[in-house]
């Protein structure tokens, strides 16, 4: 935080100012995110309170972790690339649309080419 003080003054001086501080122990912080997954390791953690409002301030090794996105397929989208394409595998139907990302229209376009 601030240079050349120790953790006691510092306190000290954030209870002077109104606010309350405390240390938390913690072996991993992660924050969930919609496109990846921020982990730290083995953080420092500082919780501070003011005016009702708490903030955190976390130091420590970073890591982050792209999110797999996870397509949910259903069973009105598979018998739709059935009735279109005329495909009655629904195993084929499902790997079609999980490689085309749950785009029905190109998993039918897909299937038909394979077809020819």
């Amino acid at each position: 935080m601030m240079p050349n003080l120790d953790p006691r003054t510092i306190k000290s001086m954030l209870d002077s100012m109104g606010i309350k501080s405390e240390e938390i122990e913690a072996f991993r912080v992660t924050i969930e995110g919609a496109e990846k997954d921020i982990i730290i390791n083995s953080p420092q953690i500082i919780a501070m309170e003011q005016n009702g409002m708490r903030i955190f301030q976390i130091m420590g090794s970073v890591e982050e972790k792209p999110k797999e996105l996870k397509i949910e397929i259903g069973e009105d989208d598979i018998e739709l690339v059935r009735e279109q394409t005329g495909i009655e595998d629904s195993e084929v139907i499902r790997k079609a649309l999980e490689e085309t990302n749950g785009n029905i229209a190109e998993a039918i376009m897909k299937l038909n080419k394979e077809k020819k």
